[in-house]
């Protein structure tokens, strides 16, 4: 049996979102290859008998399960999946130590031990195991499915590729070598005062209070992050964020590098009015198969996406996995 952490876990309701009652909730942990343990919320349609098909279910980058995440995985179970949505290495309910950190490949890791839970469970059918991904973990969860075939169906939703940003800044606007060499001096000299010290600066989660002239996708994190509508005191992005120098790992690794060798379904949705959606729309081409589909939501932002039950395509991810996950 593989060594776990002994996670303190909340067993209040404690989300973003309303607890639904056709559904069975509860908290669960496993292990991934790097030994941390990490927690879920798993939902199960109540009276259902297995095996089901399976989704398990990560992001926004920064916040926790109790967020959107939560709400994918509560709404998916709702329509007849068996769904954990986990907090990832080093963050929220999870174990792992220091404290908001990752790297891509732990992050890529946390959700094929997702998978790995899911494929031995007594109610689950480990043919049909189905992963979504939410903003940052979008990404992950693309480059997850480059790499476990396990994966028949991924959905990414309002996908940021993290690598792209962290190593030419938000809409490619530092993309030189001039910007990065900056970066990497400002990240390096940041690990040598956190030697000193002893500790890891954070880089602070969303900006508060809200500049007035700040861009609108930082309003729109803003409105999500730091309101009642989306806070949560677990969420990196709603409090003191990531660590300054996780993202090192981040700017040195570029994801997709064999995205067109997917064989497995993929259903990629973004809101055409948000800032990120060139993220989607550039990485759609490198899929091949008739598979795959890029789903642009009219007049949708970046957090529509996160929890507007009346703009997320719940009825069109719902058909796609009763497709592929027969």
């Amino acid at each position: 049996m593989m060594k776990t952490e002994q996670l303190n876990l909340v067993q209040e309701w404690d989300k973003t979102f309303p607890k639904s009652d056709i559904v069975d909730h509860s908290k669960v942990t496993f292990v991934n290859h790097f030994g941390i343990t990490l927690a879920a919320d798993m939902y199960v349609p109540k009276g259902a008998a297995g095996p089901l098909p399976a989704i398990a279910v990560c992001g926004p980058f920064g916040a926790c399960k109790e967020q959107s995440s939560g709400l994918y995985a509560q709404e998916m179970a709702e329509r007849g999946f068996l769904t954990i949505a986990f907090d990832p290495s080093f963050t929220g309910e999870s174990g792992g130590f220091p404290r908001a950190m990752h790297s891509p490949d732990i992050d890529v890791e946390d959700f094929q031990a997702a998978v790995d839970f899911l494929s031995v469970h007594e109610m689950v059918d480990p043919d049909r195991i189905g992963i979504i991904g939410i903003c940052g973990w979008g990404g992950m969860a693309l480059q997850t499915a480059c790499v476990d075939t396990r994966v028949k169906a991924t959905v990414t939703s309002t996908m940021y590729d993290m690598s792209r940003v962290a190593g030419n800044g938000y809409f490619d606007g530092a993309d030189s070598k001039d910007e990065r060499m900056a970066a990497r001096k400002a990240v390096n000299a940041q690990r040598i005062e956190d030697y000193k010290n002893g500790s890891y600066k954070r880089a602070g989660g969303v900006v508060d209070p809200l500049p007035e002239d700040a861009p609108f996708f930082v309003k729109d994190y803003y409105d999500y992050y730091k309101t009642e509508r989306g806070y949560h005191p677990r969420s990196l992005n709603s409090n003191d964020g990531w660590t300054v120098t996780t993202q090192t790992s981040l700017m040195n690794t570029r994801l997709f590098t064999y995205a067109g060798e997917i064989d497995s379904a993929v259903l990629m949705i973004h809101g055409d009015k948000a800032h990120s959606c060139y993220l989607s729309r550039e990485t759609f081409p490198l899929l091949k198969g008739d598979n795959k589909e890029l789903l642009l939501i009219p007049g949708a932002v970046h957090t529509d996406l996160y929890d507007r039950k009346d703009i997320i395509p719940f009825d069109r991810i719902q058909g796609f996995f009763e497709n592929y996950l027969k």
